[in-house]
């Protein structure tokens, strides 16, 4: 990952009326990178990557693709990204290699189309009418529109939503093939295990705000607050008290139960403090759980809200 940014976002702003969409954020995407933007629906991914794309205009800050102005310079930078949108929709009674030999025609050096069917998986396909695909495989249509230009930047906005979890696997797949041929890849998701499987870096987006820049390994050794431990007592315990316990940083409540998560450095060393805490006073460990930090633990910590609300 080195080199001039294959896409480069600076103090990036977006207001629909009174509704500020995106505030201000600042990224770039090394070359042959996959990139996510994880957050919520309204986060503001959808409009960050369509300003990228040049879809839509910024109310202010500055975007280059390769070095380009995506508004400034639309035709260039046509030619070299390829998009999938949430939504793709086709003619019931285009064939696949019909749809797809009419996009390569919109590009100056489109993929060969045998090439781009073998690469997502339809050559099998290739003569069948779009209503009678599946749901992935009208996903994998949607992806080969977006690479039939040979692009060299794709966008993939929420590419696995709706998709049952064996072909959103097969799609990940398929994404990670995509960037070992070379290309770099801006994806928007709030799948909080999909960003951690694919993304080489990962932007933290919550009410148009980027809180942080990282790949998911660096974010959760740097902010995950090592393991989390999540216990069930037999009776109630103060929380204060769980907050002194030794290794405890972080001590939380289920509200109206005995269910409790502890976070700190080492799940076990707290989970061998709770026990002796427990015994000498008289009440019991009914249940235990430790577990290392995971980007959702970072997503919580950084944005004070789960991914889901």
């Amino acid at each position: 990952m080195s080199g001039l940014p294959a896409v480069e976002v600076r103090d990036l702003r977006k207001s629909y009326g009174t509704l500020e969409a995106v505030r201000g954020i600042s990224f770039s995407i090394p070359e042959r990178t996959i990139f996510g933007l994880l957050g919520p629906n309204g986060a503001g991914k959808t409009s960050t990557i369509e300003m990228i794309e040049g879809l839509r205009a910024p109310d202010s800050g500055q975007i280059r693709v390769k070095g380009l102005d995506p508004v400034k310079d639309a035709l260039k930078v046509k030619q070299l990204i390829g998009a999938q949108l949430q939504t793709t929709t086709m003619q019931d009674k285009i064939q696949v290699e019909e749809v797809l030999d009419l996009f390569g025609t919109f590009y100056a050096h489109p993929m060969p189309i045998d090439n781009l069917l073998d690469l997502v998986g339809l050559a099998h396909k290739r003569t069948v009418y779009y209503q009678y695909l599946s749901g992935g495989e009208k996903q994998r249509v949607a992806l080969a529109l977006a690479l039939v230009g040979n692009p060299q930047v794709l966008f993939l906005d929420e590419p696995t939503t709706g998709l049952d979890a064996q072909i959103r696997r097969e799609l990940h797949q398929l994404i990670l093939r995509i960037r070992d041929h070379g290309a770099t890849i801006l994806l928007t998701t709030h799948y909080i295990e999909e960003a951690e499987r694919l993304c080489d870096l990962v932007g933290i987006l919550s009410q148009g705000t980027l809180h942080a820049v990282s790949s998911p390994k660096e974010l959760i050794r740097n902010l995950g607050e090592g393991d989390r431990l999540e216990v069930t007592l037999k009776d109630p315990i103060a929380v204060e008290t769980l907050a002194g316990l030794p290794g405890v940083t972080q001590a939380v409540r289920n509200d109206g139960t005995t269910e409790y998560t502890l976070r700190g450095p080492s799940g076990g060393k707290i989970l061998a403090a709770l026990a002796v805490h427990a015994d000498r006073a008289g009440n019991e460990l009914l249940e235990a759980r430790v577990a290392q930090a995971t980007l959702e633990d970072v997503y919580l910590q950084m944005t004070g809200r789960r991914i889901e609300e």
